[in-house]
């Protein structure tokens, strides 16, 4: 995993990028696994130019007809992630971490479709994983959690916006 500094790093991967798909992954009816949907739709409501975003849900595998469609330059999933990071807090997830941390509601594991993405599409993927309120599962994040969330998805629409 990477920790901070995640802005610029993410940044550096998305620098040039004509096209990118942000695909929000996760169960939208618990609250723990949600965060993922929520941050994609907080990214559609703004209407980044050259971003589209596709609401994957725990079936990523779905998106990738779409994806192939869409024809983007990088795919950006965003998904609840146990980090063990303060709740709201966002952290780019390598491929090969992805059992470790990620919130297991998905059909296909996650690994498979990035890998597939990535080798039968040829377009690069970043995962950023999304910590969730852990100490109380099945709540939503605090008043103070839900501001660092919404501080940190700010930053990402920045950087999505000054690709």
């Amino acid at each position: 995993m990477t920790t901070d500094p995640i802005f610029p790093d993410l940044r550096r991967r998305l620098r040039g990028t004509r096209l990118l798909a942000v695909v929000g992954i996760g169960d939208e009816l618990s609250p723990s696994d949600r965060l993922g949907m929520t941050a994609a739709r907080e990214i559609d409501h703004q209407g980044i130019p050259g971003v589209q975003v596709f609401l994957a849900g725990t079936v990523p595998e779905n998106i990738t007809g779409p994806l192939r469609k869409y024809r983007p330059d990088h795919v950006l999933f965003l998904d609840a992630a146990e980090m063990g990071e303060r709740p709201g807090t966002l952290t780019r997830i390598e491929p090969g971490q992805v059992s470790a941390g990620l919130i297991s509601t998905h059909a296909l594991p996650l690994p498979v479709v990035m890998e597939y993405i990535e080798r039968d599409i040829g377009i690069p993927v970043t995962l950023l994983g999304i910590q969730p309120e852990t100490r109380s599962p099945g709540t939503i994040l605090s008043d103070t959690d839900r501001g660092y969330f919404e501080e940190n998805l700010r930053q990402v629409s920045e950087v999505l916006q000054n690709r």
